[in-house]
């Protein structure tokens, strides 16, 4: 088990806003936490990655207790979060801001030229436009470039916030082609979506609601289920 999350809560000041949730996430595994807005998905991520404290419960991330530890030590250990709304450096380049992806890794030379070949292979839209600026770029571009920049980092465990954020349904579709191109090469993602489009590149799916775990299945067996999706997106 890469990822175990058992009984979690927290909150901001005194409010509480995730009442005891529970997943797994194995190595290789592509999983989803679906729910619409206000259910506590950008909590859940900010819990895993240590911007939010772990009020009672338990996180471990390959066997290892991160209840306390700060969020440079969990990027550390392999943690990357693609947040909600991308979070690039506007003021910065195309390449300058994928480049921010090695620097947990501290790769470079060879190993660094390489890794962005391999991004840029994910998005040729981006290789014709490195000097550039970031703020250029259309929005559904700069969500690629998050994207790159989060797997220069090799993570272990790439968490992503909302993938389809904003964005157009032909752009989703193609981030959700990567997403599935990632799933063959075996690349470890938990995903927390609104969309349903995320369950088709996904192996288990959670459905949130409230802060609570409301049902466990299997992406395709929930996919299969129009009426029990729209039910939880209301």
């Amino acid at each position: 088990m890469l990822l175990e999350i058992d009984d979690a809560r927290t909150g901001y000041g005194g409010l509480e806003v995730l009442h005891g949730v529970s997943l797994t996430v194995d190595e290789g595994e592509i999983v989803t936490v679906l729910g619409p807005n206000g259910t506590g998905k950008t909590s859940l991520m900010r819990l895993l990655s240590g911007v939010l404290p772990l009020w009672s419960g338990r996180i471990t991330f390959d066997g290892k207790d991160l209840g306390k530890l700060p969020p440079n030590k969990r990027a550390g250990l392999g943690l990357c979060q693609l947040p909600e709304g991308r979070g690039i450096f506007q003021t910065l380049t195309v390449g300058e801001n994928l480049d921010l992806g090695l620097a947990a890794r501290r790769a470079h030379g060879n190993a660094a030229k390489a890794d962005r070949d391999r991004v840029l292979g994910l998005f040729p839209e981006l290789a014709g436009r490195l000097d550039q600026s970031a703020s250029s770029l259309s929005g559904g571009q700069q969500q690629m470039l998050a994207l790159g920049r989060a797997l220069m980092s090799q993570p272990r465990l790439l968490l992503i916030d909302e993938l389809s954020f904003g964005l157009a349904p032909r752009v989703v579709r193609d981030l959700f082609d990567v997403v599935r191109e990632l799933r063959e090469q075996g690349v470890t993602l938990l995903i927390v979506e609104q969309q349903a489009a995320a369950l088709r590149v996904s192996d288990r799916t959670y459905i949130l609601r409230g802060g609570r775990n409301e049902l466990t299945r299997d992406s395709d067996e929930l996919l299969a289920s129009d009426e029990l999706v729209s039910s939880y997106l209301r």
